[in-house]
């Protein structure tokens, strides 16, 4: 203990601040139980928190508080006199009064429904009258600046961190330490990132643009995973809609409209703010598991709009990796009915578990609104953004910029993070522990001096029953982020094949603003060409199924492939893709025991193995809603949640290039996730296509099974590789995650955070006789073509997520044509992953 308080003297000592009082503790009531709720303020000043469920406050002010005022309804106020500028672990018994104990409102325990009951459920119903009328939405068009400020902070700093083996040589480090206003846990920032945008948007036609005026990164600038992953974590969202999306699960607005069944109501308190009348409100949820808030809002007692409202998240709530989320939100009054949003502050504690003394990272935003103007009219092509808008200059405004622009300035510890950074990447162990974190991250390893990358490294060992153990080395050319050309390759070896496989690539981004991109490339491998029903033109590409580790099955259909590749792409829209391509194929089996033979009355046998192809494809491919990043030749996706359309038509020509069929095949794909409230996710995906023509089984739609322990996603898990073939198909795929909804109210299963799966899979397709002949030759090796023609073959499946916060495992049932030969009724697949 003392050495916790010879540590905490010695860092207050060092710490470099900006607040001068600080206050944490707890408030009880005369029986020793924790009040929660519980406003703490500074007395002569609107400056305060509320305890959490365990009574716990934290308060921080920049000017210096003589007294800490304590209250709660039914109980007398408190008065503290604040004699140093840090107090502590300060303990609070609060007194009931004697004059007012009918009075008194636990809020604990369930509360009324009813409005006629509940005077803060009559409130609620009037904000759900007038939410509409509220914000931005009263018109017709909108601007304003927007900064916002971004910072990645270690937090839990103690003696032990200090002296670790982690941080020796970079002690200095620790000169940046602060203490967090809402936990009252030590931090040290680690990264910062500033942006000016100014916002213009159109309710009229539902359009809105931002234009990056300036940004400002430190620590990892350079690293866009990371600058990726702030990015959507935090996304935007409006306190007034019934759901808010964080970390990918929609959490219940405690303004919903089915808010009343999720959450308890209390009115706590009036006051005036900034002249005006307004009611508090206490809010807590009625279940624990569920992805809700606990917090308290002000509101107006005439416009019924928020002036003022915090949210911290249910510590029970079924989130992995966060601990903490706390969220507020202060409006401004530009007249008598306006309320416009002037700052946003979002902190998430990340952490490996929920424990109190586990230490994490701290994400914390802060986004600031000002010089609104409404109802200035502009052209609806002002909103269509240019696909490529990367401006240098964008990145390297002079200091003079961020005095003049930034709408709050910054404080003492934030201005230290850019000179500590700085001189953090010059110290060699910190570049090594930077440069680990970014090979598990990108999955390259970089050699900069060459400009060159080696990975990804997760593809270096692979098995299948063909190639036996196979090794793989690849690398590519890497300059920047926003290079605008790209070399790739690799060279693979299969040990029981004993061959050697290779692959090349490269693409060159030729127009910026249209994204017009050439690309070309050659590979020689062994591919499992039955595991999509879209077969790729990607010659580095290779699919999981071609390579399982582990299956359940032999995976000896495999093909010998050589792909050469050359095509265009342009993207003239946002978010549309015109791509048209050439691609000369050689097929032939890779396995005795698989045969792609077909009938051919050229060959002096009548029989050919080997299928030479050209074909020719066009395609549009529309997302709308994708948010990219990067504007070089490669970009990534930043979001999930968008919808994929894609519509090819392939043309083959026999004899060009001596080509061996003359077909046409039309394909068409369609997947959506739908964000169902807060039951969870739904992904639906649809696929048709047909083929006119007669083509071998080589060029033949292939229903993709899996015979891998792995879910792999718009696969039949209980389907053989090419048990079911198809000139023309139509597939489904359906796929519910319910985030925790249903075992949440288990009540000896909530406390795992379990996360239920339900999935529902079907395909009809027909092969015609012409084709089904045209590949019969009577070779021992042939498969029996069939299709699902007489009825839809599907599968359902029920799955289990977030075992350990890592492993999801689905179990597979087989629906119907039960009575094909080794037909696998039932079977189990799985697959790991970091969701939140």
């Amino acid at each position: 203990m003392k050495q916790k308080l010879l540590f905490l003297f010695l860092a207050l000592n060092s710490i470099i601040v900006l607040a001068q009082t600080k206050v944490s503790g707890y408030v009880f009531d005369e029986s020793n139980q924790p009040i929660a709720f519980a406003n703490v303020i500074f007395k002569g000043s609107t400056i305060g928190t509320i305890t959490n469920e365990d009574g716990k406050f934290y308060l921080e002010s920049d000017e210096n508080w003589e007294t800490l005022e304590v209250s709660f309804l039914g109980y007398e106020i408190l008065t503290f006199q604040l004699t140093k500028r840090v107090n502590y672990d300060l303990k609070f018994i609060l007194k009931e009064e004697a004059a007012a104990l009918d009075a008194v409102v636990i809020v604990t325990g369930k509360q009324s429904k009813k409005a006629s009951e509940n005077p803060a459920i009559r409130i609620l119903k009037k904000i759900w009258e007038r939410k509409r009328q509220n914000g931005l939405k009263q018109f017709k068009q909108y601007e304003y600046d927007q900064y916002e400020k971004v910072e990645f902070d270690l937090n839990t700093i103690d003696s032990a961190l200090i002296k670790s083996k982690l941080f020796k040589g970079m002690e200095f480090v620790f000169e940046e330490v602060d203490t967090s206003r809402v936990t009252g846990k030590t931090y040290l920032p680690i990264f910062l990132n500033e942006s000016v945008k100014k916002i213009s948007g159109d309710n009229v036609i539902n359009k809105k643009r931002e234009d990056l005026i300036g940004n400002k990164n430190s620590g990892f600038s350079n690293n866009q995973i990371i600058i990726d992953f702030i990015d959507d974590l935090y996304s935007d969202y409006d306190i007034y809609d019934n759901y808010l999306k964080f970390f990918d699960k929609s959490f219940v607005s405690p303004l919903s409209r089915t808010g009343v069944q999720t959450y308890n109501y209390v009115l706590s308190d009036s006051a005036f703010i900034d002249n005006k009348w307004c009611y508090n409100i206490i809010y807590y949820p009625r279940r624990k598991n569920e992805l809700t808030f606990k917090g308290d809002f002000w509101v107006n007692d005439s416009t019924y709009a928020i002036k003022e409202i915090n949210l911290q998240a249910s510590k029970s709530a079924n989130i992995n990796w966060v601990k903490e989320i706390y969220i507020e939100q202060e409006f401004e009054v530009l007249n008598d009915s306006l309320f416009l949003i002037k700052r946003d502050y979002f902190l998430s504690d990340f952490a490996l578990n929920k424990k109190e003394k586990s230490r994490g990272v701290y994400g914390k935003r802060t986004t600031l609104y000002d010089n609104y103007k409404f109802d200035i009219e502009k052209d609806s092509k002002f909103y269509d953004k240019e696909v490529y808008n990367f401006d240098e200059d964008v990145y390297n405004r002079e200091e003079d910029f961020w005095e003049k622009n930034r709408l709050e300035a910054l404080n003492k510890d934030e201005k230290g993070v850019y000179k500590m950074l700085d001189t953090l990447k010059t110290v060699k162990k910190f570049k090594r522990l930077y440069n680990l974190g970014s090979i598990l991250a990108s999955g390259y390893i970089e050699f900069p001096s060459i400009n060159m990358d080696y990975g990804p490294i997760f593809s270096t060992f692979g098995f299948n029953d063909v190639e036996g153990l196979r090794l793989r080395a690849g690398g590519r050319t890497y300059f920047g982020p926003n290079d605008l050309w790209r070399l790739e390759g690799f060279l693979a070896y299969g040990f029981r094949d004993d061959k050697f496989k290779y692959g090349i690539s490269g693409k060159w981004l030729l127009d910026k603003k249209s994204r017009l991109t050439i690309f070309g490339g050659n590979r020689r491998d062994v591919e499992q060409i039955g595991a999509s029903l879209t077969s790729s033109t990607d010659v580095l590409g290779r699919s999981l199924a071609s390579s399982a580790v582990i299956a359940g099955g032999t995976n000896d259909k495999l093909t010998n492939i050589n792909l050469t590749n050359l095509g265009f792409s342009i993207e003239p829209f946002r978010n549309v893709v015109f791509r048209l391509d050439g691609s000369y194929r050689e097929l032939r089996s890779a396995s005795p025991t698989f045969s792609l033979d077909y009938n051919d009355a050229d060959s002096p046998s009548g029989i050919s193995s080997e299928v030479n192809q050209f074909e020719t494809r066009f395609s549009v491919a529309y997302y709308p809603k994708r948010q990219m990043t990067g504007f070089g030749v490669e970009r990534k996706e930043k979001n999930d949640d968008f919808a994929r359309l894609f519509a090819q038509f392939s043309r083959g020509d026999e004899g060009f290039l001596n080509s061996d069929f003359d077909y046409t095949k039309l394909q068409f794909s369609y997947i959506q996730p739908w964000q169902v409230g807060g039951f969870g996710r739904l992904t639906t995906s649809i696929e048709v296509g047909k083929t006119f023509g007669d083509v071998p089984l080589a060029l033949l739609s292939v229903v993709p099974g899996n015979q891998t322990y792995f879910s792999i996603y718009n696969t039949f898990p209980q389907l053989d590789f090419y048990e079911f073939v198809t000139d023309t198909y139509t597939s489904l795929h359906v796929e519910h995650n319910f985030n925790g909804r249903i075992f949440s109210r288990i009540p000896f299963l909530k406390k795992y955070n379990l996360r239920a799966v339900l999935g529902l899979r079907g395909v009809w397709g027909e092969l015609s006789n012409s084709n089904r002949l045209l590949s019969t030759t009577g070779n021992p090796a042939e498969i029996i073509l069939r299709a699902p023609d007489s009825r839809v073959y599907y599968e359902y499946s029920f799955g289990v997520a977030n075992i350990f916060k890592v492993l999801r495992i689905d179990f597979n049932f087989r629906g119907n044509y039960l009575d094909l030969p080794d037909a696998r009724r039932f079977g189990v697949t799985g697959s790991f992953g970091f969701f939140f």
